[in-house]
């Protein structure tokens, strides 16, 4: 049995006494084969209320939440004080969801309010979790706990963070998660070794034509397929994006060039993001592109959402006007999400408008989805824009879509999105 130290304050084991026991159960569950977790604690704003109302009532407030703690950890967990106002939980077998469930329970006992003489507190506390791993010494798991805590506490408190999960410096000064520092190294690897690639996904016309192809991007590093899911918002926070959508111009328009050489005279969709349009050199790339691949504009398309549109800043203007005047055409994509507003399809400068799958998943039974889509239909014609239906994946919304009027459809029921020769013998196969 190991001799420990009691904190008189809280009745837990003080901060010496902690570290022997956490160096005793890290043996002890390793022999075992034995998870382990660590829940560091630290009150927030506590230094506030030592320097308000002083450290005597300071001290009363560490008492009535060592209470709280200790009557919803109970026998399951050892508890350290470690700091005036942190606590280290030990919980042998405990995984990573049984220490989150620890967590949250603790931070919802911890917030009650609480009233000691005329002060009135609604605590809250920054919790960080480590589970221990193959090879951790007591001081390096204790530590990412600690870390992890530091990470919630400068999300603005009142959370938990998982060690690994915490948020760190990317690249461009952006926080990110450690899984989103990963994904970010390996979009670096791919533009580097060949890792991108375009996939296309046609959208077929109400008569059976071809009216374009959406190249849609994908990611392979080392034989792992990475979710545009999960790289496409690292790129955006990371400014990866505009490298990104300068790769996909220049390969879009060789495809363009490709079909065109090969006899299928088809028009590829290209998505923009927001961050290339707020570029100034977004012009040149996109000429650069045309010329290094002797496309001519109209077979061009770039897809951008509405609020694109109506961005008014001088570069995204400047931008969109250049992209008009040298003949390539615009589209509206993900109508009706957002902040989306009729009122503004008057003034934006498209030739295509896509309306959302939100819409479509929901025919063909919903009968307010049918009437917003036909009122789309009937409004996109009058403006002159084809409009072009999402997200289509059954033979019944694929009829009614015909009978609402809209002039194209795209979806994994007319074709899923394939690579450059899929879609040649698709192209070849449909004429």
């Amino acid at each position: 049995m190991l001799a420990t130290q009691i904190d008189p304050t809280t009745g837990f084991l003080d901060r010496y006494s902690c570290l022997k026991v956490a160096d005793d159960l890290v043996s002890r569950v390793r022999k075992a084969g034995q998870p382990l977790a660590a829940l560091w604690i630290d009150l927030d704003r506590f230094k506030q209320i030592n320097e308000s109302y002083g450290y005597l009532s300071g001290d009363s407030v560490i008492t009535f939440i060592a209470q709280r703690l200790r009557e919803n950890v109970g026998s399951r967990a050892e508890i350290g004080r470690v700091g005036a106002d942190e606590f280290v939980c030990l919980a042998p077998n405990f995984t990573r969801a049984n220490a989150e469930r620890m967590a949250s329970e603790l931070m919802h006992a911890i917030e009650t309010p609480l009233d000691i003489g005329e002060i009135h507190l609604r605590p809250s506390a920054s919790i960080g979790i480590a589970i221990l791993e193959s090879g951790d010494a007591t001081f390096s798991f204790l530590e990412r706990a600690d870390r992890a805590k530091i990470s919630a506490k400068n999300q603005g408190g009142n959370r938990y963070v998982v060690s690994g999960d915490e948020l760190v410096s990317g690249r461009m000064g952006t926080l990110l998660a450690r899984e989103e520092l990963a994904v970010e190294y390996m979009l670096y690897n791919a533009l580097e070794t060949g890792g991108l690639r375009l996939n296309y996904q046609p959208t077929v016309g109400s008569d059976g034509s071809i009216l374009s192809v959406e190249a849609l991007m994908r990611c392979t590093v080392n034989g792992k397929v990475i979710s545009p899911v999960k790289f496409i918002p690292v790129a955006e926070k990371t400014g990866l994006i505009v490298r990104l959508g300068e790769w996909s111009l220049l390969e879009g328009t060789r495809q363009a060039r490709y079909l065109l050489d090969a006899g299928v005279r088809t028009k590829v969709a290209i998505n923009v993001s927001r961050a290339q349009l707020l570029d100034s050199k977004f012009s040149q790339a996109l000429h650069a592109a045309l010329v290094c691949a002797n496309v001519e504009p109209g077979l061009i398309e770039l897809e951008l959402t509405e609020s694109l549109f109506m961005d008014n800043s001088k570069t995204v203007q400047n931008n969109l006007r250049s992209a008009r005047d040298c003949g390539v055409s615009l589209s509206i994509d993900d109508f009706g999400t957002g902040y989306s507003c009729l009122a503004n399809l008057k003034d934006i400068p498209a030739c295509k408008l896509k309306l959302d799958r939100t819409f479509v998943l929901a025919l063909p039974h919903d009968r307010r989805a049918m009437s917003v889509v036909k009122a789309m239909a009937h409004l996109g014609k009058d403006l002159g824009m084809t409009v072009v239906a999402e997200g289509v994946e059954k033979k019944e919304q694929l009829e009614m879509l015909w009978d609402l009027g809209v002039d194209g459809v795209q979806g994994y029921y007319c074709a899923m999105p394939m690579d450059a020769e899929a879609l040649f013998s698709w192209l070849k196969g449909n004429r």
